[in-house]
């Protein structure tokens, strides 16, 4: 993550309307959610100045991350993050970046509390 944007931060926590016990830390530039303590995803801007999701989704969830639309895996030091996935926040809204949250939220529920 590499740029805080306020707007696109808000957006992010409106997805996560209705779910308890979510908080969010300022981190790697931008905001990242969390559920019991464990990772939903984040909003920030890229170098480039695209803004954009980033959901964790799970490694056991690649195949539906795959299935849904918008997405792309994140890429990190040239590597792939398994089950982290940047969703285009301009070009993707409403349903689509709705189930991106569903699935993130999904899989942070079945995660231990930390």
């Amino acid at each position: 993550m590499v740029s805080y944007d306020a707007e696109l931060a808000e957006r992010f926590q409106r997805l996560l309307a209705g779910v308890e016990n979510v908080t969010s830390k300022r981190m790697m530039g931008g905001v990242c959610f969390f559920l019991n303590g464990n990772m939903v995803g984040g909003a920030d801007r890229s170098k480039a100045g695209e803004r954009r999701f980033m959901f964790r989704v799970g490694k056991e969830n690649e195949a539906h991350a795959t299935a849904l639309t918008g997405g792309e895996p994140v890429v990190h030091g040239g590597r792939r993050l398994g089950g982290f996935y940047f969703v285009d926040a301009d070009r993707n809204s409403g349903e689509t970046v709705e189930d991106w949250a569903a699935l993130a939220v999904s899989h942070a529920r079945g995660l231990p509390p930390k």
